[in-house]
């Protein structure tokens, strides 16, 4: 028989211990501010917190079997999580102004997850909880002493969950972008599905997208610079992706050239499960080179897109670069 996990990560905070009380009593709640989203899939419940709420975040499933309103609350896993038993977030008063937040897991990996406990899930828990207790630190003091470090393995898993691009039809909720290129002969668009808690402004997507573009790239870029000018295209530039246009959710770029018209809309559709992301793209040529060119670019241009807007995914929620080396490591 596989032997119980017993999983235990706690902080000492130099306040009142019903002020941290009060943080753990909005677990799940959309203004949660210990649950370190957009990083992680946000803690959901199918009613406000109390005992028989039931709920999670993403495939890890759980109701409150416990609950004393600003001290404690008890999880217990879902059979079909592959751990049985509970985990507890509680607060440990230790005087006037001192107190401790304790994260205890007591749990038995059954089935697949005997394995993935000690290969991945151990270490994204451990990240997941010191990211937890760095943001209780964060809301009660101002400040984090020894931030959590991001190991490979949950920077991994962070990058898997950011970065699921579909192709889908051009959005009608698209108002730019629509009319903004006469006949378009290319017209595409790609999806990316980001958590609560990630940035909404349209602006932000499209420098991310457009100007900070994975290495392979800019290496694709350059080789379009060397080969164009060979059928009488202009080299380009960062100017073809400047801004158009702008509403609250979406922007619009693009350029007019001697060969080819190109516009490219960013729309950001949030809701309150997460944020939409979608890339738009339309083309129309101008000369018989420009013809050639796209009947060229129609080849890799969906790949690009994907590879691009995936990018801006992964560093766009990404908390290791902003969080200095600390206490998760494996």
């Amino acid at each position: 028989m596989t032997a119980t996990v017993h999983n235990v990560h706690e902080r000492a905070l130099p306040v009142p211990a019903a002020e941290v009380g009060r943080l753990v009593d909005r677990i799940g709640a959309a203004d949660d501010p210990l649950w370190p989203s957009p990083a992680w899939v946000p803690v959901r419940f199918d009613r406000p917190l109390a005992v028989g709420a039931d709920g999670g975040h993403g495939p890890v499933r759980y109701h409150v079997t416990g609950w004393e309103p600003g001290r404690r609350v008890e999880l217990t896993f879902h059979p079909g999580t592959g751990l049985i038993g509970t985990h507890t977030l509680e607060v440990e008063e230790r005087g006037p102004r001192a107190c401790v937040l304790r994260h205890r897991l007591s749990a038995r990996p059954v089935g697949s997850m005997r394995l993935l406990w000690p290969a991945l899930v151990r270490v994204c828990h451990d990240t997941v909880i010191e990211h937890l207790l760095d943001n209780a630190e964060r809301a009660t003091t101002g400040t984090v002493t020894h931030p959590v470090r991001y190991p490979w393995r949950a920077r991994l898993a962070v990058s898997m969950e950011s970065a699921r691009v579909r192709a889908v039809p051009v959005p009608t909720a698209a108002a730019l972008l629509p009319g903004s290129v006469l006949r378009p002969e290319l017209a595409d668009a790609f999806a990316l599905r980001v958590p609560p808690g990630t940035t909404t402004d349209p602006q932000d997507w499209a420098d991310a997208i457009f100007r900070n573009p994975p290495r392979v790239v800019v290496a694709l870029l350059r080789l379009r610079n060397r080969l164009v000018p060979a059928l009488g295209i202009e080299r380009g530039d960062a100017s073809a992706f400047d801004t158009i246009t702008r509403t609250d959710c979406e922007v619009l770029l693009g350029t007019d050239a001697g060969h080819l018209n190109f516009r490219a809309g960013v729309l950001v559709e949030p809701d309150p499960d997460g944020t939409t992301i979608t890339v738009a793209t339309l083309a129309a040529t101008r000369s018989r080179a420009g013809r050639a060119y796209l009947a060229v670019v129609r080849l890799v241009h969906p790949l690009v897109v994907r590879v691009m807007l995936r990018h801006a995914g992964r560093t766009t929620v990404a908390p290791w670069r902003s969080t200095s080396p600390a206490r998760v490591r494996g």
